[in-house]
């Protein structure tokens, strides 16, 4: 069983401006086109079973549309596809839209603050995690050497403000603040990706990053349209993990959080 935590899709009509708008945000190249067909070729290619897909809402009014969007891609392939919602702390009505897309089976929240450009502490969205804590897990990126918004020291503050609040780290827990990040989380329990760092960090600092969180606390997670699962898998298999390590990270982990 393979489990991927952490995929970006965009309805077709925009998929290939949306991943174009990532490779100019990041500075790097693109490998996929963002559409849900070309995730499920890329998942089948790497021997994926089950992926979590999300897209971020980077204005109050794309809230809705894009959690409808992520619910038809789980009811079209309901076996296969987990979503997670989005949310933006300038929405108006928050608990109703999180209670909607409970109701429509959705298993988590992601954001992204430097995309939406929000302090991940700022007091506004402390009503997201109001509405979740305790009830489901929040995906969140962390971490940019360019950026305040995201930066692990703020998700620190966060997690200890919302305890009861379940949440994951995106790359390793702060993309390209990997070290800062594990200091920054020192003493509290977080959960933390693979995505998105094993392309730009050696396996032996990955072994540390990993072994600093513990294992059980790793989910896989390819982060597409950027990068393709059975790459990632392959950066995976180069690490010095046993057995055991290997089946929670690739989906023992995931399916304790999502209640699979």
């Amino acid at each position: 069983m393979i489990i991927d935590i952490h995929a970006h899709v965009f309805p077709d009509k925009i998929a290939e401006k949306a991943s174009h708008g990532i490779e100019d945000f990041y500075g790097i190249s693109v490998s996929n086109n963002g559409t849900l067909d070309r995730l499920l070729k890329v998942s089948d290619e790497a021997g994926v079973d089950k992926i979590v897909i999300h897209s971020p809402a980077t204005a109050a009014h794309q809230v809705v549309s894009i959690n409808n969007y992520i619910y038809e891609c789980t009811r079209k392939y309901p076996d296969r596809i987990i979503g997670f919602m989005t949310m933006h702390p300038d929405f108006e009505d928050i608990n109703s839209e999180v209670e909607r897309c409970i109701s429509l089976g959705l298993k988590g929240l992601k954001i992204h603050p430097d995309f939406q450009r929000f302090n991940i502490d700022d007091s506004r969205a402390f009503y997201i995690y109001e509405a979740i804590a305790g009830r489901l897990p929040l995906l969140v990126h962390t971490g940019d050497f360019r950026y305040q918004w995201s930066k692990p020291e703020r998700m620190a503050r966060v997690m200890d403000e919302f305890p009861s609040m379940t949440v994951i780290g995106a790359h390793f827990g702060g993309w390209s603040e990997w070290d800062d990040a594990v200091r920054s989380y020192r003493g509290r329990d977080i959960y933390v990706d693979t995505s998105s760092t094993m392309y730009r960090v050696p396996p032996e600092h990955i072994n540390k990053l990993i072994n600093s969180y513990g294992a059980d606390h790793v989910l896989f997670g390819s982060d597409y349209p950027m990068w393709n699962a059975k790459d990632e898998l392959e950066y995976l298999n180069r690490l010095s993990l046993s057995d055991e390590e290997r089946e929670l990270i690739l989906h023992e982990n995931a399916e304790r959080i999502l209640g699979l």
